[in-house]
């Protein structure tokens, strides 16, 4: 079985450009290696749902979430890495100043599921450095489209890496035994047809008219314009919806909504939503805002929202289409009339 380290290895020996690549994707995986041991302590290892204080998604900042960072940070060091964007601190951390790549990551997703022991998983992004001088949030401020790499870990009963490296989907296994990452799903591909879309459902009042048709018609099921009964998922954590998505197939709604502080979504473009697009893409999905491919979104600001909706094309493409279109009013549409379901 191939681990990591070797196919890193097979890969950056085509071209020896992609050896700063390879060894910083090797850095977060052993940053993900060392994670993964403590998250499967859960209690054993202390209190690592103590809240710290403040952060900036306003559910502040546990245990877990500045451990995470700390380690993350101390392994890419050891990388050629100029600066990194983390969503647990305001303003990029310079490591490397003569690093080519720069790294933007959520070392932890899903805290709030720590006690719960539900998914936790990590996020990043691997861009290139500008020329050495620039300020470092200038390395962030791009399209994702120019991601050399991007991928996340998902914490959960076996942890897994997905990774792309721009030609394709892997996903590999951590085997806790030798400590090391071990391929079992390469070029991975979403699978069409299956009938599950993911969304926090009591938000519904709140969605934009686009995501309420979509979700009427799948709530309507064989009965609905879709013609087939649809199932709800709902993981909180982005990380376990899109390894649901790459492995299972569907689609992920995280729209913006009306709700003060949400009208952008609450998904940060460059640590989530640009490196799950990515990985979405290379894997034969779609990823959007709605109006706009999520790759081709440039932030204004490093910790900017996004609205995101991912996952198999054919369900995707119907969302943009919703969206491109003239919907009706809610109180025209039988789910949400004034006469509909939700009708006392």
């Amino acid at each position: 079985m191939t681990t990591l380290h070797e196919h890193l290895a097979t890969w950056s020996a085509a071209d020896p450009n992609r050896g700063p690549l390879a060894d910083t994707v090797a850095a977060i995986a052993a940053a993900a290696a060392q994670l993964a041991i403590v998250v499967a302590q859960g209690p054993l290892a202390g209190d690592v749902s103590r809240l710290l204080g403040a952060s900036a998604d306003g559910d502040g900042q546990k245990a877990l979430d500045a451990y995470a960072n700390t380690l993350f940070l101390d392994h890419l060091r050891t990388a050629p890495v100029a600066a990194v964007v983390s969503e647990e601190v305001n303003d990029p951390v310079v490591l490397n100043p003569g690093g080519v790549l720069a790294v933007a990551l959520d070392p932890l997703d899903g805290s709030n599921n720590i006690d719960l022991n539900a998914p936790l998983g990590t996020v990043f992004s691997v861009l290139p450095a500008k020329t050495p001088g620039a300020p470092q949030s200038s390395f962030f401020l791009v399209p994702g489209s120019v991601q050399l790499a991007a991928g996340f870990v998902l914490y959960g009963p076996h942890t897994s890496l997905v990774l792309t490296l721009g030609d394709g989907v892997n996903i590999f296994t951590l085997d806790r035994k030798q400590g090391v990452f071990v391929l079992t799903r390469p070029s991975v591909t979403i699978p069409a047809g299956t009938r599950e879309y993911a969304i926090n459902a009591s938000n519904a009042r709140q969605w934009p008219l686009p995501v309420r048709a979509f979700v009427e018609e799948c709530v309507a099921g064989r009965d609905g314009p879709r013609g087939v009964d649809y199932n709800t998922r709902w993981l909180g954590a982005v990380v376990s919806e899109a390894y649901r998505i790459l492995v299972h197939g569907g689609i992920y709604l995280y729209p913006g909504d009306i709700r003060p502080g949400y009208r952008r979504g609450r998904l940060r473009l460059l640590y989530e939503a640009s490196p799950i697009a990515f990985l979405i893409e290379q894997a034969g999905g779609t990823a959007t805002d709605g109006y706009t491919r999520t790759l081709d979104i440039v932030p204004t600001d490093i910790h900017e929202q996004a609205p995101l909706i991912f996952g198999s094309k054919d369900k995707v493409d119907r969302v943009i289409e919703l969206y491109t279109e003239s919907v009706p009013q809610a109180g025209q549409r039988p789910l949400f009339a004034t006469r509909g379901l939700f009708k006392s």
